[in-house]
């Protein structure tokens, strides 16, 4: 069946509808991951958006349970240059655009991705709208009125007034088995990433999920060692993240370290003062080069973002447009980039020993 992109500026493609079948508005961005598309098809972060893969065939190791970040998709919608219709791997379940109509997320296929990148690299990210029929001016201006709402609300995992949910050592993790440590961890759950809590669990962590919404007595009730404030979607300075921030800025008063990843490195930053900005097309992809500054090492870090945090005490900057990409407050810090970062590459994965240097009073500042 025909279907079609319609942006906002009035450009069209044509191409092919797979996965569900449908019509839906979103914002437009591009990942340029070679793999990793089921943790992309699963991060909460994604949430109101359609999501465009550069590489230009996806699907070819299947559908993998295990491998997901969450459970099931954000999206508004999935687009890539070649769906695979016969996957081969041994832990494959099923085809990708199988998995896109169990889960209703529509897909569209056979577009120019690269063009399509293009544009959004030249006149940054904006809204599209998909759909089957003969494209009109009203899908355009469908487009311009989209707008991401309660996005953080929308994909926390546990519901307001929820018993936390316990993540604990004994579970399976995809890394490797656990290490024993007695150590408690709040996860405040903005939309967080699996990857998030079992690479604390290795470390000998029980973590312990808290929804958007918790307040700061309620997660400092279970005696945390340290706390984690995860990635999630939209902006971060949405008026509705005020009261996250709030929360974030009490927390920060205390004793216990916080670890800021994504959205929660964002949060943080509006709570001590700075300031964000909204990036012309985002960060997102397995290849986003930084540099800490306290030591001039490169690292190679999965990104998923939009905005950008504007502060001139960075400790690691992207190398591409400057940006900051970490800070640190002394007994907490925070990362702009995913050091969990499944499906790789796993070059900061480092940090989250450093989180449990500093839980356990070994590195201070």
């Amino acid at each position: 069946m025909e279907a079609y992109l319609v942006l906002e500026n009035g450009a069209v493609f044509e191409g092919e509808s797979f996965g569900a079948v449908g019509e839906t508005a979103g914002e437009v961005v591009f990942t340029t991951g070679m793999t990793g598309y089921l943790e992309t098809l699963t991060d909460p972060s994604y949430f109101g958006q359609i999501v465009v893969q550069t590489f230009p065939l996806i699907g070819n190791y299947g559908i993998i349970p295990e491998d997901f970040e969450s459970a099931g998709p954000a999206m508004k919608a999935y687009i890539v240059k070649h769906p695979c219709k016969m996957p081969s791997n041994f832990r494959s379940e099923g085809t990708l655009d199988a998995f896109l109509k169990d889960k209703g997320i529509i897909g569209l296929c056979g577009i120019d991705t690269r063009a399509l990148t293009k544009i959004i690299r030249r006149k940054g990210v904006m809204n599209g709208k998909i759909t089957v029929s003969k494209h009109t001016h009203a899908d355009v201006l469908d487009a311009k009125a989209y707008g991401i709402k309660n996005p953080v609300a929308a994909v926390s995992s546990v519901n307001a007034g929820a018993v936390p949910v316990f993540y604990s050592q004994t579970q399976k993790s995809s890394l490797r088995p656990p290490r024993l440590g007695g150590r408690r961890v709040a996860l405040l759950d903005l939309g967080a990433k699996r990857g998030i809590a079992e690479a604390l669990v290795y470390r000998g962590c029980e973590v312990h999920y808290f929804p958007h919404n918790a307040k700061s007595e309620e997660i400092l009730s279970i005696a945390p060692s340290g706390i984690v404030l995860s990635n999630g979607p939209g902006d971060p300075a949405d008026p509705a993240n005020e009261g996250i921030i709030e929360t974030i800025r009490t927390l920060m008063q205390g004793d216990v370290p916080l670890f800021g990843i994504c959205l929660g490195h964002q949060l943080m930053a509006l709570a001590k003062g700075h300031l964000t900005m909204k990036l012309e097309f985002g960060h997102r992809g397995l290849n986003q080069p930084v540099k800490e500054l306290s030591t001039g090492r490169l690292y190679i870090t999965s990104q998923n973002h939009g905005y950008a945090v504007v502060a001139k005490n960075s400790t690691f900057v992207n190398i591409n447009d400057g940006t900051c990409e970490g800070l640190d407050y002394g007994r907490s810090f925070s990362v702009q980039f995913h050091p969990e970062a499944r499906s790789g590459p796993l070059d900061t994965s480092f940090l989250f020993d450093r989180f449990i240097e500093r839980i356990d009073g070994n590195a201070i500042g």
